[in-house]
């Protein structure tokens, strides 16, 4: 399941049935009742909003394939029970992020277990992009300003790395963030240049790396 806010005293939940098409359930004061959005989806859903009445929703088909709906504060899009097919062929869960209004920025682990990228940019869809790499997880993303993107995973060293997307290119290496994981990474951000990241070890103990403006922070703290 995933829940998304648009504003305050706004939910939005989403979940798959068990004939797995997606449903949908709000609370504005309220629960609706639940609507159903159809689909088929083998993956995980995942959703953002740029806005207040603005919603996008994504998930993996069952052939592989990204698929897109959109709430525009008035009727679903392409309609409530049609999905936009966005292609690629991927596996796990995908991710998305906005660092503003009319843009979206959409990753998945690739069949070969590169990261790839696709991006609207408030008229159309980019191509695919592979940002290459080799993972073991999902990705995790997050954005901290306008232009600024900030991607995460696994490695098959079971190590956390990091690429960022600064002025308009992304970083072309991969930078380890060293540790040792079991679990996909969860990564956060409360301000500019301030970037949290967390995985589970190991030990089955939650570890904590933070940016901070300038660095990384040398080692991971345990949180137990």
């Amino acid at each position: 399941m995933k829940i998304e806010s648009w504003g305050t005293a706004r939910l939005d939940y989403f979940g798959l049935r068990t004939e797995s098409a997606v449903y949908h359930k709000s609370w504005g004061g309220e629960w609706s009742d639940y609507e159903y959005l159809g689909g088929t989806f083998a993956s995980e859903l995942t959703v953002t909003s740029w806005g207040p009445n603005r919603l996008d929703v994504f998930g993996f088909g069952t052939d592989a394939a990204l698929y897109h709906k959109y709430w525009t504060g008035s009727e679903w899009g392409p309609s409530v029970n049609d999905w936009e097919y966005r292609g690629g062929s991927f596996i796990g869960n995908p991710i998305v992020v906005s660092w503003g209004s009319n843009r979206l920025d959409v990753f998945g682990l690739g069949s070969d277990n590169a990261l790839w990228h696709s991006f609207w940019n408030g008229a159309v869809w980019s191509d695919w992009e592979s940002l290459g790499g080799v993972f073991t997880s999902d990705p995790a993303a997050v954005t901290w300003g306008s232009g600024r993107l900030d991607v995460f995973g696994i490695g098959t060293d079971d190590a956390l790395y990091h690429k960022a997307f600064i002025a308009g290119a992304w970083q072309e290496d991969w930078e380890s963030l060293g540790g040792v994981f079991t679990s996909a990474p969860t990564v956060v951000s409360w301000r500019p240049n301030r970037i949290d990241a967390f995985g589970i070890g190991t030990d089955d103990a939650v570890y904590h790396k933070a940016w901070t403006g300038t660095a990384w922070g040398t080692d991971w703290e345990n949180l137990g």
